[in-house]
């Protein structure tokens, strides 16, 4: 029984820790992002104006298809913009700020989506 017990506990320990892959680069914690998870963010919050898959045109002329991002720059030089609040000159671009684990996520996702990240 004692077994079972601590078996257990190990799993629902483990099973907290599934949600996000956490590493540690020294004494900060970095979050792995989820191309699954910043694809969900960016049809939420981008797709009204940007193209946001592998295909298609952008909604509004003036904003660029997600998928060229990575092919530009590096994707990854995003993050201190989007860790400050990303803010543009361009009057019908909001004003945003993400949290750590968003900005995780939506690298990733730009990564993906440009065929620019690490396996593709």
């Amino acid at each position: 029984m004692t077994g079972r017990l601590i078996a257990l506990v190990a799993v629902l320990a483990l099973s907290g820790c599934a949600g996000q892959a956490v590493h540690q680069n020294g004494t900060e914690p970095v979050v792995m992002g989820s191309a699954e998870r910043g694809g969900v963010l960016v049809r939420d919050k981008c797709a009204g104006c940007h193209a946001v898959e592998r295909t298609g045109v952008s909604p509004m002329a003036s904003a660029p298809p997600f998928r060229t991002m990575g092919v530009k720059y590096p994707v990854s030089d995003l993050q201190e913009a989007f860790a400050e609040g990303l803010v543009t000159t361009h009057p019908a671009m909001p004003a945003f700020e993400l949290q750590p684990a968003e900005i995780a996520d939506l690298i990733a996702y730009l990564e993906s989506v440009s065929g620019t990240g690490p396996g593709s």
